[in-house]
């Protein structure tokens, strides 16, 4: 039969020492493979946890960049009430200096209003009491100027008590 047949016995020899050396093989390239297979995993979980990681330290950039551009948005819109409120102070302090130099001007005009009065008035009083005592000086003459003054003596006693 078909078994006697020495090429089918190195066959089938063949066959099984194949097959008894391929299941150690078989079992290293298993092991190999399956070893290669957790290596890739491992590198792709690490991956994954970095591209995560990427992810959540992009958001907390966009994050800070928003709060950043608030916070900027706050800081220019305080400047603008500040410089309005500025301006508006600036605007009345100057309207209220105006105002005291107005009124330091007019209290200096009258103020030389009265000095220019009193000048006059001085002045008016020198010319008369000048022409008064030139016209008593050439009135009076001798006895009405004695009878003058003795009246005017008399009178003083009256007005001292």
């Amino acid at each position: 039969m078909f078994y006697t047949d020495p090429s089918f016995v190195v066959g089938a020899a063949f066959v099984i020492v194949v097959a008894w050396l391929a299941k150690p093989i078989m079992r290293s390239v298993s092991a190999f493979l399956d070893a290669r297979a957790d290596k890739i995993r491992a590198q792709i979980e690490e991956a994954r946890k970095l591209r995560e990681e990427a992810q959540a330290l992009l958001a907390d950039y966009q994050r800070k960049q928003r709060d950043a551009l608030s916070e900027a948005e706050s800081i220019v819109a305080q400047a603008k009430e500040e410089a309005i409120r500025l301006r508006t102070q600036a605007k009345t302090d100057l309207e209220q200096s105006i105002e005291r130099r107005k009124t330091q001007a007019l209290d200096r005009i009258a103020q030389s209003e009265a000095q220019a009065i009193a000048s006059v008035r001085n002045t008016a009083v020198d010319v008369a009491m000048a022409a008064a005592e030139k016209l008593i000086t050439d009135e009076m003459i001798g006895d009405r100027q004695s009878a003058l003054i003795d009246q005017s003596i008399k009178d003083l006693a009256g007005h001292l008590n």
